[in-house]
């Protein structure tokens, strides 16, 4: 907690120097800043957004980035920190105020064992689509790393819709021996909606698995997992439990995949609500980095939430992403996706899909421009309320930052 208070102290202050040596200032307290690789960024931004049946609007944001690591072998830390403020300028207001996103994660390496605690809490004004905060145009990284918006719960796309979501992990692992690997985790998330409109969700999971190394290329995995969802105002619960089992492969060191599968079961403390079925779980991912360019492929399938709005529900989702640097000085993204909901009790289906891009250009040493383009859809058939999205939104983004090139603190 004392390292968190410290970097958003830093942050707050808006970076009043950029060399690599943190010196306390001449008169008054100084700010004990821990020895690490700091990035950070702030950004104005301009956003026009068409709507439809929704009317056009126009908005301001002032919005920030934070990404600090210590250099600690024993003891990894790391901290993400976005968020920021949006005025409306044109339209409807329900957009006006604060949103945020903290990640902090602390790590403990030990010769055989490697454990880890990491808590993930948002603040967002719509379900989250691009860049960290998951807000559309503001001129956050929309690919690359710590470019993923909050770990979504919200498979079901929404406006006018204030989320907290907060979610706390723990993973600890072991090394049997060279080739095999035991994990052990568990997590709690608590889901919800301030203003009412949406279900209050608890979630609890455990799980365990293996990991079987067969070469310096490929690896046999297998996991199971326990979770059960919790609606506090409606005194309900489901479970699920999953098998999944997988491969993972190195092709090059340009290019990893890996696949997971397995048979995943339902049931429920009620069963009018949530009926008892077996399903299908699955992930997998391809990545490829080489030189300036870098893309990604995620698949994912299994039972959620409902996402605030259904009992239950089963989830497809596949996203894409592809980044590509031009010299040092010009960045181009491109990333969309696909998400299916189908509720357990057969209640409708829900689609929503988002895809954008985005060119940031550096001006010397600290000052940056982007301009982006993001168009946001859905589709139901299920009994939705009217602040979830039902038609297109396009939102063309432009704006200028300030970011200097990454820093290195030392004592």
């Amino acid at each position: 907690m004392k390292e968190i208070l410290q970097l958003v102290i830093l942050f707050l202050a808006v970076c009043t120097t950029t060399a690599a040596q943190v010196e306390p200032a001449a008169t008054g307290p100084s700010v004990p800043i821990p020895a690490g690789k700091l990035n950070y960024s702030i950004n104005y931004a301009q956003t026009a957004e068409f709507g439809g049946g929704l009317g056009d609007w126009q908005m301001s944001t002032l919005s920030g980035l934070l990404d600090y690591s210590n250099v600690s072998d024993r003891l990894p830390f790391s901290l993400d920190f976005g968020g920021g403020y949006n005025w409306t300028i044109v339209g409807p207001s329900y957009g006006t105020g604060f949103f945020e996103h903290l990640v902090v994660s602390q790590g403990m390496v030990w010769r055989k064992w490697t454990a880890s605690v990491d808590d993930n809490v948002s603040y967002t004004p719509e379900a989250p689509t691009f860049g960290f905060t998951g807000i559309p145009g503001i001129g956050e990284p929309i690919t690359g790393p710590n470019s993923s918006p909050p770990t979504s719960n919200q498979s079901i796309l929404t406006l006018n819709t204030h989320v907290v979501d907060n979610t706390v992990n723990g993973n600890i692992s072991h090394n049997l021996n060279h080739a095999l690997i035991f994990n052990l985790g568990g997590s709690y998330d608590l889901f919800r909606f301030p203003d009412g409109n949406g279900l209050a969700t608890n979630t609890a999971a455990a799980n365990g698995g293996l990991r079987w190394r067969l070469d310096a290329r490929n690896s046999l995995l297998g996991n199971y997992q326990f979770s059960q969802f919790t609606y506090p105002d409606l005194n309900f619960s489901f479970q699920t439990q999953s098998g999944l089992f997988g491969f993972e492969r190195i092709w090059s060191r340009k290019i990893t995949s890996n696949v997971s599968m397995g048979p995943e079961w339902t049931s429920s403390s009620n069963s009018m609500a949530v009926p008892s079925s077996v399903g299908m779980a699955a992930n997998a991912t391809v990545t490829y980095q080489f030189g300036h360019s870098s893309a990604s492929l995620n698949y994912e399938r299994g039972v959620n939430g409902g996402a605030g709005y259904l009992l239950g529900a089963q989830t497809d989702t596949a996203s894409a992403e592809y980044s590509r640097d031009f010299g040092r000085d010009l960045t181009i993204g491109v990333t969309g996706s696909y998400m299916r909901t189908a509720g357990l009790a057969g209640n409708g289906i829900t689609t929503g899909k988002y895809g954008g891009a985005q060119a940031t250009r550096r001006l010397g040493r600290y000052l940056t421009v982007f301009s982006s383009y993001s168009a946001i859809a859905q589709s139901s058939s299920a009994a939705l309320p009217g602040n979830t999205l039902g038609q297109l939104i396009q939102v063309v983004g432009f704006g200028f930052g300030y970011s200097p090139r990454p820093t290195r603190l030392t004592h």
